[in-house]
């Protein structure tokens, strides 16, 4: 294995290859187990432990340890990072989601989602009912008949959400203006 990763230090594509199929089995395996504990992608935990890999190869000495558990304990590393920043940009709020969007490590799009996230769980039960079915796509009377109340009480229900989105959208520019 040492003579191996020499040689795909060196960038000889067939040991880079030979590399990637012995250490293929190990990467998908760790892979599916860390989807299964933090309920990520499984696919996107294998790139990125094959990121790790690539990137371990060049500054892995040989003359230390096992090299290729050296380049197992990288890939866990990275997989272990990128599910923490995962779990990060899924449970930040609206200040740290920002601060991720700054520094270009969330898309502004996500931001938008956690937006909406804490303003729906600012919502009664019955204005996070009227939200869903409406983010589904129904209409004022077909989330009526849902629910088991008029069209009138739908729009009772949306005014009230349209006032509290307004107060919200109030405070942040508040708070991004002090």
């Amino acid at each position: 294995m040492k003579a191996l990763i020499l040689q795909a230090q060196s960038g000889c594509p067939t040991a880079r290859q030979e590399l990637a199929a012995r250490l293929s089995a190990r990467l998908d395996s760790m892979a599916r187990y860390y989807a299964r504990c933090c309920g990520e992608d499984q696919d996107d935990l294998l790139g990125e432990a094959w990121v790790a890999v690539f990137e371990a190869v060049e500054v892995t000495n040989i003359e230390i340890g096992q090299p290729d558990q050296y380049l197992l304990a990288c890939a866990r590393w990275r997989i272990l990072d990128y599910c923490k920043w995962c779990r990060r940009r899924r449970h930040a709020g609206p200040e740290e989601a920002e601060d991720l969007v700054e520094r270009g490590d969330m898309p502004r799009e996500t931001l938008d989602e956690v937006r909406v996230e804490q303003l729906v769980s600012d919502l009664s039960e019955t204005q996070q009912a009227v939200t869903g079915g409406l983010m589904e796509g129904l209409t004022w009377r077909e989330v009526a008949r849902r629910m088991g109340c008029s069209s009138a009480n739908i729009a009772y229900h949306v005014g009230r959400i349209r006032e509290r989105l307004a107060d919200q959208v109030e405070m942040t520019m508040e708070a991004t203006a002090g």
